[in-house]
């Protein structure tokens, strides 16, 4: 597995004309691999755009390296990366405290008896429920401040965003939270980390990533 980043050239107005919805940037990511469409393969890469200090970075884990010239279309020159994350893999243990980032499609699904099954999109006070229900099966719980008595956890970002599919028209809630989580079960957290958390992985949702444990 490998993870990659490139910063955004969100003032270059040529190519961010180009980026205007999410699937460009599925568009994007997907020909950052030109070697799998050579091969007729379609490999599952994660990833999602982040906004650190006025930067604007696309991030995408991937089982192979995508090609530095192709990932650098839309960005900074000279600013691509792109690190093992075997390493990382390598070092989860249960226990341990990690800072962490992640932006999700935060619906929930739900069945009526008689009816059929629907998406409901999460409203903003249940944001941190919709995390909370994930982390048991993800393999974390989130940390609860011992000064505090909360959990370390904010929502930095929660916005819709419009996909087209075929004829349809798909709203995405799409959240971004960071904060703290202790691993309970490092065997589910790295299949977290590398398969992603929640629905639409391929808009951009799903990926999540730590720092070294504290």
């Amino acid at each position: 597995m490998y993870l990659s980043r490139v910063e955004i050239d969100i003032n270059n107005r040529q190519k961010m004309r180009d980026l205007t919805h999410l699937g460009a940037y599925h568009g994007w990511v997907e020909q950052s691999f030109p070697k799998e469409i050579a091969k007729g393969e379609r490999l599952r890469h994660l990833w999602r755009i982040d906004i650190l200090r006025g930067h604007s970075y696309l991030l995408v884990l991937s089982p192979d390296q995508p090609d530095p010239q192709k990932l650098s279309r839309y960005g900074v020159l000279g600013t691509a990366q792109t690190a093992d994350y075997e390493k990382l893999l390598n070092d989860i243990q249960d226990g341990q405290i990690r800072p962490f980032r992640l932006t999700a499609n935060t619906v929930r699904r739900k069945t009526q008896h008689g009816r059929k099954t629907t998406t409901v999109i999460t409203a903003i006070p249940e944001l941190e429920c919709w995390l909370l229900a994930h982390s048991q099966k993800c393999g974390f719980n989130i940390v609860t401040s011992p000064l505090s008595g909360e959990k370390e956890l904010r929502v930095s970002d929660h916005h819709t965003e419009l996909l087209k599919r075929g004829n349809k028209r798909i709203s995405l809630s799409m959240t971004s939270y960071e904060g703290a989580l202790q691993i309970s079960d490092a065997e589910k957290f790295k299949q977290a980390l590398t398969k992603g958390v929640g629905r639409e992985k391929a808009y951009g949702c799903g990926l999540l990533t730590v720092m070294p444990a504290i």
